[in-house]
């Protein structure tokens, strides 16, 4: 394969090759040694001309085969076409072009998609004859030469959109500016695929808005218009798509055109062709989302909410009924576990809500009119009902089979409306549910799953119901009947209830815990019958438990007294979890002969131990389990100190083993997964927020600090972000045991604030800035020799505070107090450089002891350097008047002292002019200190 002047092919490397990519296509080939020959054939600087050439010129070769030389070439193109040679980069590109009018339409895409690699990686400047081409392409009247040229730029249109709208050396306009007017003017053309890919590529400019299409605006929403009802559904489709965008990012140029639009987008929401449909439905949430008056929308509710409740039953050919009576006792395969992510802890953070909307993950009509009906009940509110409740009421009293859809779609609907409707649908909630419980048993799974879903939507209001005998009453229907679900012979049903009940854990709390019995039973039962896929959710639903009902789980069980009703509910399950009923059984027969009264947490963690020693290190089935421990072991406190040992030494375990398999899988005998190291960093924090120090034993005398400062050191951003987490809990309550490695931590930990990649890693360095305030104010002046580093790092973010995480803001200002309090000689001489942002980020934290801590920094370094305040005094003023109230008496002596300190160094009127200037408000809160 030598490199000549003219690059020509070699007859046996082109048999070779070919011969390669047609043993790849066989059902029975080695793939593995074909991929190895084909590695091999790669080190050859010209193998990529060859590939070029099978594409463009092998036409005595199946289409398979040079379509399969396309897809390697595009491949090896994203690595290797920089580092090529010139002439084979100028060969590979000239053989590219002609196959835009290649007869088959499969060379041609695969030629588009080849040349929108090459502009991702080279643009367009070096490759001047590609923008001929193209426009030859588009003016051209051979329909093969129109497709091949409107493929490729709608694909780089897709791709790298801003490439076209530059600047470009040697052309007097950019290439959009000539593209533009011609995939306009292809609006009209007779061809179904050249009216869809020129709206397409148009489309792809919306969100930029070059200065050409904002020219053309008219123009391009005529085109809309006349291509409104196209007789191809794609290109429909791609007419809302343009409305929907449009209308999210430049609603201004729709206004005056809105009525036509929003006609249109309710005929097209009846469209036969779903997918059509349900672009359509977008709008409407996409709509309430702008700042356009909802005035515009509020005349077409009544023809608009019949067509979404239409659009919200099941069609026959959703995905969702072809599993829909999958047996709960068939075990699930692989590809029945959806993949699932960890989220690092983030201190400071707001816990993000899980989208408990998601039953089927599958976004289609039905869900997206659903989606759309809950938007507009939250914009219109009790508006909607006079429409809506007359369909849905008329929906559910059907009782034959063949109307369940029907039905199924009106329970989706009062779900939907909940939140929105809830003032008008208040005084008939009790009906409402009353309604809906005995759904929970219908004879279709997907009534009795939806139903679940529609109950926990009502979960507030039915736990604030529990004060009076008949909210109560009801709360305990609602529960049973979920908790019934739970144990339902239907996986998807299993799952809706799981989920449901994991809603109304979180509004009940405190109000489970004397049902904590029954619920144990039956989350137990569960964990004893469910498969893979459920079992996650049954840990998620036992882990909102713990952060439910917390410390309760500590309570023992009068089992002798309640045992014959627990007994009676496990004999109805015992066939399906002999397991856990004979453990009940054994425990009450040791109770029997034993003055030992166990607590709930003898029944919960018992199983849940026995599954977590029965999986391997290796197994991604831990993960939830570990999520699982992490909240019961944060709820329990030192209730969970008879466990922790064990669990305490498999995550580190796990994080050695996982650090090993990093450079080393053979040895490690896994392979490597961050996943693994992120989870089990997790519950070594919920083991320290629960333990406090009680896990000061087990820290100790195991190698934690060592690998704790590896993963703080990591590559991957969410390995760092668990680990500071884990660093600042450990700061807390253990810090001697990180003495000895106190400067690397704390000088890794400031790395993390003075980064480039700052805005890509905030929850990295969010956490990381929260570990060394804690580090400061337990070590104290042993932190003095990383102070300014650190001050230098905090006052750029404090300063651009605006672009930044308000989290990551509070930290910052939280650590700098707390420096600011341990080392007040080192920070006060610098303080009037950053006093104001400081005091701007201050007055933003809510009361809580942190920023009692960050409070007596400020007060430590005015006393230090009063004047280096002065300038920032109406600053500091407004910080002190955010408290609601000081609890500390020290600090508000101090706080007193700072204020009285200022009056009498300001005279001859100084401090009342500074007074006069501050808020109302403010001056309120500043009386409390008698100034």
């Amino acid at each position: 394969m030598a490199a000549t002047a003219s690059w020509q092919p070699q007859e046996q490397g082109f048999k070779e090759i070919c011969g390669l990519l047609e043993q790849q296509m066989s059902p029975t080939s080695d793939k593995s040694q074909i991929w190895q020959q084909l590695q091999h054939y790669s080190q050859f600087p010209d193998f990529n001309n060859y590939l070029a050439f099978i594409l463009a010129r092998a036409e005595g070769k199946p289409l398979e085969v040079r379509q399969a030389a396309g897809l390697l070439l595009k491949n090896n193109l994203r690595t290797a076409f920089k580092s090529m040679a010139p002439s084979y980069q100028q060969y590979i590109q000239s053989e590219l072009l002609p196959c835009l009018g290649a007869t088959d339409r499969h060379i041609r895409s695969t030629a588009g998609t080849i040349i929108s690699v090459v502009v991702q990686i080279w643009g367009v400047f070096g490759w001047p004859e590609l923008l001929h081409t193209l426009v030859k392409c588009l003016e051209s009247n051979e329909l093969n030469q129109m497709e091949g040229g409107m493929d490729a730029l709608s694909k780089i249109c897709e791709d790298i959109p801003q490439v076209l709208d530059a600047d470009m050396p040697g052309l007097t306009e950019r290439p959009i500016n000539v593209f533009l007017p011609r995939l306009l003017q292809l609006f009209q053309s007779p061809h179904a695929s050249i009216r869809k890919l020129s709206l397409g590529s148009v489309n792809q400019y919306i969100m930029l808005m070059p200065e050409a299409l904002y020219m053309s605006m008219d123009k391009y929403l005529q085109g809309l218009f006349i291509l409104a009802n196209d007789p191809a559904a794609e290109v429909r489709k791609l007419v809302c798509a343009a409305f929907v965008q449009l209308i999210e990012v430049r609603p201004d140029f729709l206004e005056p055109l809105l009525r036509n639009v929003i006609e249109y987008m309710l005929q097209v929401n009846k469209d036969p062709d779903d997918e059509v449909a349900l672009e359509a439905c977008e709008f409407w949430s996409a709509y309430c989302e702008t700042q356009l008056p909802p005035e515009n929308l509020r005349e077409f509710l009544p023809r608009l909410i019949p067509v979404l409740l239409s659009n919200m039953v099941y069609a026959d050919d959703d995905e969702s009924l072809v599993d829909v009576e999958e047996d709960g006792s068939l075990p699930d395969r692989d590809q029945d576990l959806r993949p699932r992510f960890h989220s690092s802890r983030l201190h400071g953070s707001e816990n993000a809500e899980d989208d408990d909307d998601d039953i089927v993950n599958i976004w289609s009509l039905r869900k997206c009119s659903a989606a759309a009906l809950d938007i507009l009940s939250n914009v219109f509110g009790d508006e909607i009902l006079p429409t809506l409740m007359p369909i849905v009421q008329a929906k559910l009293s059907t009782t034959d089979e063949p109307t369940w859809k029907e039905r199924e779609a009106a329970v989706l609907a009062l779900g939907a409306i909940a939140e929105g409707c809830i003032n008008g649908l208040y005084p008939h909630l009790s009906e409402i549910v009353t309604f809906l419980i005995p759904l929970l048993d219908d004879k279709f799974p997907l009534i009795r799953s939806i139903s679940c879903w529609t109950v926990s939507r009502f979960s507030k209001y039915i736990v604030q119901g529990v004060g009076h005998q008949e909210g109560r009453e009801q709360f305990d229907k609602v529960l049973m009947g979920l908790l019934r679900r739970i144990l339902d012979e239907n996986k998807r049903v299993q799952e809706a209830a799981c989920s449901a009940f994991a809603t109304l854990e979180e509004e009940a709390a405190e109000v489970l815990a004397p049902r904590l019995e029954i619920i144990l039973q039956h989350l137990m039962c569960a964990f004893g019958k469910y498969q893979r896929r459920n079992l996650r959710i049954v840990y998620d639903a036992i882990g909102t438990l713990a952060d439910a009902v917390g410390r309760e789980l500590n309570q023992r069980i009068n089992l002798i007294a309640s045992f014959p009703v627990m007994s009676i509910d496990l004999l109805l399950y015992q066939k399906l979890c002999s397991f856990y009923a004979y453990y009940l059984i054994s425990v009450w027969l040791i109770c029997l002969n034993d003055d030992w009264q166990p607590t709930y947490l003898d029944i919960l963690m018992p199983p849940l131990i026995a599954k977590w020693q029965q999986l391997p290190n290796s197994d991604k089935d831990l993960f939830p389990l570990l999520e699982c421990f992490t909240s019961i072991a944060q709820a329990l406190g030192t209730g969970f100190l008879q466990f922790a040992q064990p669990v305490f030494q498999r995550c580190i375990n796990i994080i050695q083993s996982q650090q090993l398999a990093k450079v080393d899988p053979v040895s490690a005998g896994v392979q490597y997964d961050k996943e693994f190291v992120v989870c089990s960093l997790d519950l070594l924090s919920g083991l320290v927020e629960g333990l406090g120090s009680g896990i000061e034993s087990l820290v100790s005398q195991s190698s934690l600090k060592d690998l704790l400062l590896q993963c703080c050191m990591d590559d991957a951003p969410d390995v760092r972000q668990s680990a500071f987490a884990l660093l600042g809990d450990l700061a807390r309550v253990c810090p001697v045991h990180l003495r000895p490695r106190l400067s690397e931590f704390l000088e890794v930990a400031s790395k993390q604030l003075n980064t480039p990649k700052l805005k890509e890693t905030i929850s990295v360095a969010n956490n990381a800035c929260w570990a060394i305030g804690e580090f400061a104010v337990k070590v104290r002046q042993d932190i003095s020799p990383i102070v300014m580093t650190v001050i230098s790092c905090l006052v750029p973010i404090l300063q651009h505070a605006e672009e930044l995480n308000k989290s990551l803001i509070e930290n910052s200002a939280i650590t700098l107090g707390r420096l600011a309090w341990v080392c007040p000689e080192l920070v006060s001489p610098h303080m009037e450089h950053f006093m104001q942002s400081w005091c701007i980020a201050l007055s933003m934290i809510r009361d809580d002891i942190e920023k009692e801590d960050a409070f007596r920094g400020l007060c430590a370094v005015v006393r230090a350097n009063p004047s280096g305040a002065l300038s920032s005094l109406a600053f500091l003023c407004k910080a002190i008047a955010s408290w609601h109230e000081i609890r500390s008496e020290d600090l508000h002596n101090e706080v007193c002292q700072v204020l009285h300190g200022y009056k009498q160094m300001l005279k001859d009127g100084a401090w009342d002019q500074c007074m006069s200037a501050l808020e109302p408000p403010v001056k309120d809160q500043l009386s409390k200190y008698k100034v």
